[in-house]
């Protein structure tokens, strides 16, 4: 660990030295991240930005030095990760950024091609934009990795989780929150420890008189949320952090808990409001079989296309959709069912193959059909309004108990990647 440490910190210096030498100058620099830099001039942008956001919504600021603090811990953080997803291969591509920013644009009431001038009306540069959003798109899948894929929920789990869902109405319950960590490191001393604990202690105390509790996050909180007040927002019963969960339920919005402490510090939450999310399970769904065929060399799109035109006037003559299917078909998922896909909700399929489900009528079997898999030829066999309780309850229960051991998860991991990395301030 030691000569990991010690190649990256010569490795930083070399960077530095490197960028010096080609006229950026190192007063320029604001921290050393392993052979990685972080700039004052991002320092100072997401501060400007952070500032923005905090009088916009009315928020106290904390004191300029703090705030100024935490927003380069957060920039050191970011750079940390950015190095591992580089290192592991993990990228966005044009075509996945796209879609978000068109989902972006969509949620804003406009079009993907009129978001570059609005951002740029509103002083955004567009092009910067992007490459902030691929990265927290690229964060987000590596902690997909590294974190929420090693949690694992066993089914006796999700077994309680639903009958307690069943029994008790209260379960879908919602409540929003904020957060406020004051790490431990694993290795601190008993005294560092006790100054930690005495830390947290003052900050409930602020907090329970009625202090700012947003403030008191962005000006001394350890948590990845401290600049955004310390926000979590809402969460239903078992999205709750599963050490404070039974504390939280009891809480009427204003309460804050006292510290509490995990393996990663200690922790205090307030309540901000909570509310009922009941919603109705019932779902419409279609039950369809298809044959796919995918192009080759030898075969082009015409000759795929005739071929599936020859087996639907063999279906529609009296063959076996299911025999044809499962000797034809290149779906390795449903060609053993003879092309049987079973009972499906809305959002199964692409929506190229789910406009071509919609128009059949009982029994219909549509023309040869293309969608990015491939041709088509599809068979609709029913139409059902299905009651998805049960399987809407699982799957909650599913997100819900690892979202409730992702947030104590990801700041461990956070806080492993920080200290195996080499860091040098240059403020």
């Amino acid at each position: 660990m030691l000569a990991c440490v010690v190649l990256a910190a010569l490795s930083g210096i070399a960077r530095a030295q490197e960028l010096s030498s080609r006229g950026v100058p190192l007063d320029g620099i604001a921290a050393i991240v392993n052979d990685g830099i972080v700039l004052r001039s991002a320092l100072d942008q997401q501060v400007a930005t952070v500032t923005q956001r905090f009088e916009q919504q009315g928020q106290a600021l904390p004191p300029r030095n703090l705030l100024r603090q935490q927003v380069l811990e957060r920039l050191v953080t970011q750079e940390i990760q950015v190095q591992r997803a580089a290192r592991l291969g993990i990228k966005v591509t044009d075509e996945a950024l796209n879609e978000t920013l068109a989902d972006i644009a969509k949620r804003n009431g406009i079009q993907f091609a009129d978001l570059p001038a609005t951002l740029e009306s509103q002083g955004i540069n567009y092009a910067r934009y992007r490459e902030e959003v691929r990265q927290e798109l690229t964060l987000n899948l590596l902690r997909q990795r590294d974190v929420y894929s090693r949690i694992y929920i066993s089914p006796r789990e999700i077994e309680q989780c639903s009958e307690r869902r069943k029994s008790s109405p209260e379960q879908d319950m919602e409540y929003e929150l904020a957060h406020i960590l004051v790490s431990v490191p694993a290795s601190a001393t008993p005294e560092q420890s006790e100054e930690r604990a005495v830390r947290a202690q003052g900050i409930y105390d602020r907090a329970s008189r009625g202090e700012d509790f947003a403030q008191l996050a962005a000006a001394y909180s350890d948590a990845g949320t401290a600049l955004d007040g310390g926000s979590l927002g809402w969460r239903r019963v078992n999205q709750l952090p599963s050490f404070a969960a039974e504390a939280i339920v009891r809480m009427q919005p204003g309460d804050v808990t006292e510290p509490i402490r995990t393996p990663s510090g200690l922790h205090i939450f307030k309540l901000r409001d909570r509310r009922s999310a009941t919603s109705n399970a019932m779902v419409a769904q279609v039950h369809v079989r298809h044959i796919l065929m995918e192009t080759t060399e030898i075969e082009d799109d015409d000759t795929i296309r005739q071929k599936l035109l020859q087996f639907r006037e063999l279906i529609l003559k009296g063959d076996d959709f299911t025999a044809i299917a499962s000797v034809n078909s290149d779906d390795p998922g449903s060609a053993a069912n003879g092309g049987d896909l079973g009972w499906v909700g809305p959002g199964t399929f692409v929506p190229a193959f789910e406009q071509v489900v919609d128009s059949l009528e009982i029994d219909e079997i549509s023309q040869p059909f293309k969608t990015q898999f491939g041709w088509h030829l599809v068979q609709l066999l029913g139409r059902r309004t299905y009651d998805a309780t049960e399987d809407v309850i699982r799957n909650r229960c599913v997100a819900q108990l690892r979202e409730s051991r992702a947030e104590e998860e990801t700041e461990i991991w956070m806080r492993r990647l920080r200290d195996e990395a080499f860091v040098e301030y240059r403020l």
